[in-house]
């Protein structure tokens, strides 16, 4: 009895002398805080005024434009690919219904971003990021979340417009800057939605301009950033220190790190208008076969450097050939504006308005000259079947072909080669495979490039294409739908 009183007693003491009336010896606080609002002073005292004034930049721009910047989640239904193997129908007598019946699908769910450009609620986002989209979902900076609708959409610089509709007009929109005065080592902001985090900011500065032949899209121009750039960033902003939009975020090198790519926002701006106009983009056509000028070819044509687009041919009866260009004319450039290269020129020629005529400066036989040429419709030139290897072909449903090497066109094979199908792509997801061999589109022969380009054309405007494929030994066809 006694040994419980004791320790009873030792246990009321104990507590007692945790009290607060009951004095302690003070142990000290727990951890440091500012001197600006604690017990001591910051670790650094004189923070420069420019850092601060840098930091509060940032935080300004940040205030401003985050508005603007949307999330896009969306749902799409894609064809599941095949097994190659597949039971015979007769099969399914004895071992019950083993072989599915018609195309199967998967559902599959995406995340983008976007930026409203203005208040009757359209949008900018990235063509892969609403592809093939059942339903789209945006979500905007106060969590109202809204269906939306595709406006127009271009496969081939990777831009879409999207549309939501708000019972009142949107107050924050997007600035639109210029791309041109891009400057390598500015600072650049990236706004988005990397990984499903909502509106995450990183910085860092322009790495490089006008970057191409990267294979990612048809036109490309590339803006290079080491501003973070993740899985769901595409479609957001690249904005300057002034919160102007100077890039639409859209690619990432996957092996590097601090390698993002963005459209710069001056090819964009263009493209941008005809789809909220017409809801698709027509581009200029000339109707001619390009080259870079080596240095050696420079020689050889009496230039003073190398620089500028050799037309190695002219295609008969296009704007071209109507305007007197000729074969080993060098244009130098066009519609007032200065060709460094072959690249340089498909863009440009590309954006001028069908029906314009613009002048083109060359140099032919070592003599300057100066020409006008309308430019033509692309999506009509019938004669595109003649295009060269110079311009790229398009990226239909995620396939890059080349012509058949001479060794497969020795053993009597015809076509041309798959050489990449984009992963996730409709091709991929259908079964086509790098090593096919495409020998007819709808029934069409393909001999080369020229023609598989053509046939896709129409099956654009068809809206469907079946291709005949050689794989090894074996004959296969498979059908898509094209958008």
């Amino acid at each position: 009895m006694a040994k419980r009183f004791t320790i009873a007693l030792l246990l009321i003491v104990t507590t007692l002398a945790s009290l607060p009336g009951c004095k302690k010896k003070d142990s000290g606080t727990l951890f440091n805080e500012s001197g600006r609002k604690g017990t001591v002073e910051a670790p650094v005292k004189e923070v420069p005024k420019d850092m601060l004034a840098t930091q509060q930049a940032f935080i300004n721009l940040v205030k401003e434009v985050t508005p603007s910047v949307v999330n896009i989640s969306t749902v799409s239904k894609k064809k599941m690919t095949r097994p190659m193997l597949e039971f015979s129908p007769f099969f399914d007598d004895f071992f019950g219904n083993r072989t599915p019946r018609g195309p199967q699908f998967k559902r599959d769910k995406s995340l983008g971003s976007g930026f409203i450009i203005n208040k009757e609620g359209y949008i900018v986002t990235n063509d892969h990021v609403v592809r093939d989209a059942e339903s789209i979902q945006v979500t905007l900076a106060n969590d109202k979340v809204y269906n939306a609708r595709i406006v127009g959409s271009d496969q081939k610089t990777d831009l879409a417009v999207i549309k939501i509709d708000s019972r009142e007009p949107l107050q924050t929109t997007a600035v639109l800057g210029d791309s041109d005065k891009l400057q390598v080592g500015q600072w650049a902001i990236a706004i988005g939605n990397p990984f499903g985090l909502d509106r995450t900011v990183t910085v860092g500065v322009i790495s490089a301009t006008g970057r191409s032949g990267m294979g990612i899209e048809t036109y490309e121009d590339f803006i290079q950033t080491d501003a973070s750039i993740n899985p769901g960033n595409s479609g957001g902003p690249l904005l300057n220190i002034h919160g102007e939009v100077v890039g639409i975020n859209t690619a990432i090198v996957a092996a590097g790190q601090g390698i993002g790519f963005a459209i710069p926002v001056n090819m964009a701006k263009n493209v941008i208008s005809q789809l909220m106009q017409k809801g698709k983009v027509a581009r200029g056509w000339l109707g001619v076969s390009i080259q870079p000028v080596t240095t050696a070819l420079a020689d050889s044509f009496g230039l003073k450097k190398s620089g500028g687009a050799l037309i190695s041919d002219v295609i008969s009866g296009s704007p071209a050939a109507r305007s007197g260009l000729k074969q080993g004319d060098v244009i130098t450039r066009f519609d007032g504006k200065e060709i460094r290269d072959s690249k340089q020129l498909q863009l440009i020629v590309a954006e001028v308005p069908v029906g314009r005529s613009v002048s083109v400066d060359l140099v032919r036989e070592g003599k300057p000259l100066t020409l006008s040429v309308t430019v033509g419709n692309a999506d009509n030139a019938t004669a595109a079947a003649n295009r060269p290897e110079s311009v790229p072909v398009g990226n239909w449903l995620g396939l890059s072909v080349e012509e058949l090497p001479q060794n497969q066109q020795g053993r009597g094979l015809t076509g041309v080669l798959v050489t990449d199908v984009e992963e996730g792509s409709s091709a991929a997801d259908g079964g086509i495979k790098p090593g096919d061999i495409i020998q007819s589109i709808n029934q069409k022969r393909v001999m080369n490039r020229g023609d598989y380009t053509a046939a896709m054309q129409q099956a654009e405007q068809r809206g469907a294409v079946a291709f005949l494929i050689r794989r090894g030994k074996t004959s296969l066809y498979f059908a898509f739908t094209m958008r």
